[in-house]
């Protein structure tokens, strides 16, 4: 028996990517069947540049859909805002944490991979640091195996957005 592995994604990342596949579907997917029909229109298709790079970007796309409707068919769509978590770190909880070492506040939501942005502080479910988040409470430490070595983080704030 073929379990099926749920993928977490909190709502905001689910509408993403379907905004992501609807944009595929209804612009891309369109613009490129028009590219290949011009190319072809230009006759010899061996030495045929555009029709090549029209080709493989419909590749692309047709791959980037695939891979967006299995995404979307296996996710376990969760809302942050209706987690009742008692203050325990789980996937979807924004936290306040605050470098042992240095005293640098950050804060961070714990989002499935495919949301991970570090630019917009979002940290992936299965990064060393929210693996060494996830179960802790405020006033906790967690002990994350950095790059450079093990760093101490206490939990200072977390809040289900």
């Amino acid at each position: 028996m073929n379990a099926i592995t749920k993928v977490p994604l909190t709502v905001f990342g689910a509408q993403q990517l379907r905004e992501e596949l609807h944009r595929l579907k209804t612009v891309e997917r369109p613009s490129v069947i028009t590219a290949i029909a011009e190319a072809r229109a230009q006759g010899d298709l061996s030495e045929n540049a555009e029709y090549d790079a029209a080709k493989e970007k419909q590749g692309f796309i047709e791959g980037r859909i695939a891979e967006l409707e299995a995404k979307l068919s296996t996710a376990q769509i969760i809302d942050p805002a209706s987690i009742d978590a008692e203050g325990r770190i789980v996937f979807g909880a924004t936290v306040e944490l605050e470098d042992a070492e240095s005293g640098d506040a950050v804060t961070y939501q714990i989002v499935g991979d495919d949301e991970a942005n570090i630019k917009q502080s979002k940290i992936s479910i299965s990064s060393p640091i929210a693996r060494a988040l996830i179960g802790k409470y405020v006033g906790d430490t967690a002990d994350v195996m950095a790059p450079g070595g093990v760093r101490q983080y206490e939990v200072l704030d977390v809040r289900y957005l």
